[in-house]
């Protein structure tokens, strides 16, 4: 009896252990997969292509068919894409046609481990529960760089710009999607091939995938589309702005670009008479001009490179904004670099304020002021008058920022520099920003003190030097 109970308590054993290997396995694929308690009963995406920055818009009617309440909906997007996501905002849809209300939600990403397809995933936090049975509308806008791949990858003077871009027809989703449909904007009719998934459609500039009915989830069908885009690639590699606060009264702003055109390269030589007699086939890709969205009563504009100051530039305002237009000294061809630096001042009132606590604030803009270009790396520098202390900054979305210590003319001390760090920035990040510090009004007088001392001693000196008889003997 004894013999038998301990054989089947050894039998007993490797049942156990099976057990807990599968209920492991178990808990690491739950915990790489959300609870399957939403349903997507619609989905739509329109995807922007006439520019070279990539806009998806993402329309999604979502339904809670678990026992529980769902505060959060997730999205997916293939690990190329969330490589070169710039931004990525939600809204929750409430109402219809004239009474639609729009409200914002906040988007963040969330880690798990083995996702099919290498997906990443992005929560979105809806503002009440989803109750059992309820639906939800929501719009997500998603902005991707360097998407675009040229092919060919050189190209002539007088050729177009032809570019890849690979998607998925099906739309990328945890959840499983009833119905869905995607679109494909392009600059003009000028597609060379697209990858066929039935049913497609095309007319005119729009390519249309679907409607496909009950994927499963994490369902992908790529897609490669080889279309013209002569749309100017204009990148900024790096871009690096000073503002300079003064409490006399003015504000300083200094921009440095390094610019680039990240299309088809250049390939041959430069023809300036086919370029100026043919504008509209000759260099169809390249740019010549630049626009610049800058605040409104600027000033003191100056705009040079290392070879010295441009004056093919205009500037045109308003009372709510001012317009700069520049000309390179050169047309930019693919793979063709400029640096320039461009500055000017603004009224101090505009943008410095004092808050409920005592502490003085900077409201300004974050973002590059040029219109349709990518930023790879954008640094933003704040000097505060000297004397300032408890410096602090306050950004809508995540960056890099620390102090540093700058000086200046008739510094003693030097100044407390908040230095703002971002990478992969576009024009939809030109959201106002904050710097915050205290400031003793008693340090206005320092830099005037010390000018009224130096020339003081400086008199002094001269009078004693006049006044003393330095002669050994005399005369």
């Amino acid at each position: 009896m004894l013999k038998s109970a301990m054989e089947g308590r050894l039998l007993l054993r490797p049942l156990l252990l099976l057990l807990l290997i599968s209920s492991l396995f178990f808990i690491k694929i739950s915990s790489s997969s959300p609870p399957q308690q939403i349903q997507i009963l619609t989905a739509e995406r329109r995807i922007d292509l006439t520019s070279h920055i990539v806009r998806v818009f993402l329309t999604l009617k979502a339904e809670n068919t678990g026992a529980s309440q769902a505060s959060e909906v997730l999205v997916a997007l293939p690990p190329t894409q969330a490589e070169h996501l710039a931004v990525i905002k939600a809204a929750s849809i409430e109402g219809k046609r004239k009474k639609k209300t729009v409200l914002p939600l906040d988007v963040n990403p969330i880690e798990l481990a083995d996702t099919p397809n290498g997906a990443c995933l992005y929560s979105i936090s809806l503002l009440k529960p989803l109750k059992t049975g309820d639906t939800t509308t929501l719009e997500v806008l998603l902005i991707l760089t360097h998407s675009l791949e040229p092919f060919p990858k050189e190209i002539g003077q007088s050729e177009s710009q032809l570019v890849y871009y690979r998607d998925s027809a099906l739309i990328l989703s945890p959840y499983h999607i009833r119905e869905q449909t995607t679109y494909l904007k392009t600059p003009n009719t000028k597609v060379e091939s697209y990858t066929v998934v039935d049913p497609t459609n095309r007319a005119g500039t729009e390519l249309k995938y679907g409607r496909y009915d009950s994927h499963p989830p994490y369902s992908y069908s790529p897609i490669l589309v080889h279309f013209e885009n002569n749309h100017p690639f204009a990148v900024v590699e790096e871009l690096v702005r000073e503002v300079e606060v003064s409490h006399w009264g003015s504000l300083q702003i200094t921009e440095h670009y390094k610019l680039v055109h990240a299309g088809a390269k250049h390939n041959g030589i430069f023809s300036r008479v086919e370029y100026q007699s043919r504008p509209s086939v000759s260099g169809a890709s390249s740019f010549k001009r630049l626009l610049l969205t800058l605040p409104p009563r600027v000033h003191s504009v100056y705009y040079r490179d290392e070879i010295g100051n441009i004056s093919s530039s205009h500037l045109r305002g308003d009372s709510y904004k001012s317009e700069l237009e520049i000309e390179p000294r050169y047309p930019l061809f693919g793979g063709w670099k400029a640096t320039f630096v461009i500055g000017y001042g603004l009224p101090l009132q505009d943008f410095l304020f004092e808050s409920s606590d005592g502490r003085r604030y900077l409201n300004f803009t974050f973002g590059c002021p040029l219109l349709e270009t990518v930023v790879n790396k954008l640094t933003i520098k704040v000097v505060l008058p000297e004397g300032s202390t408890e410096p602090s900054a306050v950004v809508p979305f995540p960056v890099e920022q620390y102090l540093e210590t700058s000086y200046s003319y008739l510094d003693i001390v030097g100044r407390h520099t908040v230095v703002l760090k971002k990478e992969n920035v576009v024009q939809e990040l030109n959201a106002p920003f904050q710097v915050y510090y205290r400031f003793n009004p008693i340090f206005l007088l320092a830099e005037p003190l010390m000018l009224a001392s130096a020339f003081f001693l400086f008199f002094a000196g001269c009078i004693a030097y006049l006044h003393v008889d330095l002669s050994i003997r005399k005369s």
